[in-house]
């Protein structure tokens, strides 16, 4: 660890006007940086806000989520590798149909105020997030589970999919197959919470959670910290460090700052810090990349003109150099999408034909019978990184013969006027809600989820949705995949959406931290293998 501190100058490039600003921080310490305000053994992270709970029938955000994980369990989870291995199930079997899926649970879990876990605690968490009294927004998790959709809406308080068999089986039975149904049980709405403590605690739970982890927490001052010490009763044993402290630091610059002088061992770059931290050879080995789960797209209003016509949302496609933008505005901090579905899980081959070709797109425009130039109202967000890239497309789709008026709207007005359908065209991303191609196709293109639903482009195509339904519903792998497939390669020349990127993010690690592993699933880590080389601190 260093015991000194230095100036630094941050280098930040302003994409918006392609000029250089150096911010020199100068952090004269008069005393050495020993770290008197660590705790020793505890490895330091930044997040940037606050999260509004950490009860997981409620979380909804990433924040929440990545936390969460670490103070819960759920049946089942999602490994470094995307694949769904045991978590307090120890195995399970799905019956021929698809339906019906049975878990063996481990007889070895206790939550964090000694009581041991039960099949019956699973079904008093899942029956919890169901009952409409609780108003739980992620109900949707576990809405297909027979009997569920009544429970919703309040007409029966029966759940017949639901039952423990005995203290460590239990049985779920769905209305229908559903091939994604474990990557489900993964999210934190489906962890196991112990029924004593939500009622004693009410709605307090959230800010003083009990739960299985790997980590208990211990503090939380809210906009300043949250401390997460050892769970030395968790059931895979517990982690190599006594614990976690999330430091809350909305702006970037102190985050960086901080991070320099050793006072946080991770930190996410922000966008503004990335060539200042990859173009370092002092850096090199301390970065680490994760592939995201998203894809950033130009949608396209399908159901009017003038991109009801299929001939000019090709056209938009041909017209826009992606694989420029990408390396230039976005600084390669990406990959480029084929598809809507991520690189990282699709298992089949795709043919995208869109390549930058404005004689293409010309001879397209010319095709559609549209007077030139054809007039598109281009809404977007305020979000400057967003104003960037609106005003390179608008400048490719004008070049094109296109006539691109742009419309700033704050988050709340923007989100209301896709969900009615008032933009011709949009700049939006669709992020995983758990790793499974469907995930991709389904909320996004299915007819039923036109409108806030997530399918904003509002197309509409039953051959589409016949494909998606049949991979929902198919019980191998392989089968599935191939539903997919074609539905996907018929949602690429059909064209509602110009398929741009699959974002990367970056971590950046002190040298003394070890074994930090990271996954593109914000529930995924759990924190258990992190180590520490050297004592981080001096407090006791």
């Amino acid at each position: 660890m260093p015991t000194h501190c230095r100036p630094m100058a941050l280098m930040v490039k302003n994409s918006r006007r392609g000029i250089r600003i150096f911010i020199l921080l100068s952090l004269f310490i008069v005393v050495s940086c020993t770290y008197s305000t660590r705790e020793q053994g505890y490895v330091y992270f930044r997040l940037k806000t606050n999260p509004t709970t950490l009860d997981p029938a409620y979380v909804v955000d990433v924040t929440g989520g990545r936390l969460s994980a670490k103070l819960f369990n759920g049946l089942v989870r999602i490994n470094a590798n995307l694949e769904i291995v045991p978590d307090i199930a120890d195995h399970w079997r799905i019956s021929g149909d698809g339906k019906v899926y049975t878990f063996y649970l481990r007889r070895d879990v206790m939550f964090s105020n000694g009581r041991r876990v039960t099949a019956g605690d699973f079904v008093w968490s899942f029956r919890r997030v169901l009952d409409p009294g609780n108003h739980c927004p992620n109900t949707w998790v576990l809405d297909r589970i027979s009997g569920a959709g009544e429970v919703i809406r309040g007409k029966s308080d029966k759940l017949p999919g639901l039952k423990a068999l005995n203290d460590y089986t239990l049985r779920i039975v769905l209305d229908r197959p559903f091939s994604p149904f474990l990557s489900l049980l993964s999210m934190p709405a489906a962890y196991v919470v112990p029924r004593e403590e939500v009622l004693r605690l009410g709605d307090s739970f959230g800010f003083n959670p009990v739960g299985t982890g790997p980590y208990k927490i211990r503090e939380w001052i809210s906009s300043e910290k949250l401390v997460f010490e050892s769970n030395h009763n968790y059931f895979e044993g517990a982690p190599g460090i006594r614990g976690i402290i999330y430091r809350i630091i909305p702006e970037d610059l102190t985050a960086i700052t901080e991070f320099e002088l050793g006072n946080l061992d991770v930190i996410g770059i922000p966008a503004s810090a990335y060539r200042h931290f990859t173009g370092d050879p002092a850096w090199k080995g301390r970065i680490i990349s994760i592939k995201g789960l998203n894809t950033y797209y130009l949608g396209l209003n399908c159901s009017r003109p003038p991109f009801s016509d299929k001939t000019l949302r090709r056209a938009v496609s041909y017209a826009i150099d992606r694989k420029k933008i990408l390396g230039t505005l976005y600084e390669g901090r990406g990959r480029l999408a084929s598809g809507p579905v991520p690189d990282n899980l699709r298992e089949w081959k795709i043919v995208n034909p869109y390549r930058y070709s404005p004689p293409e797109a010309g001879k397209l425009l010319k095709k559609s019978g549209y007077r030139l130039p054809v007039k598109v109202d281009f809404y977007i967000t305020s979000d400057q990184d967003v104003v960037d890239v609106a005003e390179v497309i608008q400048s490719y789709l004008n070049a094109a013969g296109f006539d691109v008026h742009i419309k700033q709207l704050e988050w709340s007005a923007y989100k209301e006027a896709l969900n009615k359908g008032e933009a011709d065209m949009f700049w939006l991303s669709w992020w995983a809600d758990y790793p499974d191609p469907e995930n991709f196709l389904y909320p996004v293109f299915h007819s039923s989820n036109v409108g806030p639903a997530g399918n904003r482009s509002r197309f509409r195509n039953p051959v589409v949705d016949n494909l998606i339904e049949k991979g929902q519903a198919a019980t191998g792998r392989d089968m599935r995949d191939r539903f997919y497939q074609k539905a996907e390669q018929l949602i690429i020349d059909e064209a509602p959406w110009v398929f741009f990127w699959h974002r990367n993010d970056y971590l950046l690690k002190q040298k003394w931290v070890k074994n930090l592993t990271v996954s593109p699933v914000y529930s995924s880590d759990k924190g258990t293998g992190i180590m520490l080389s050297e004592p981080a601190g001096a407090k006791n």
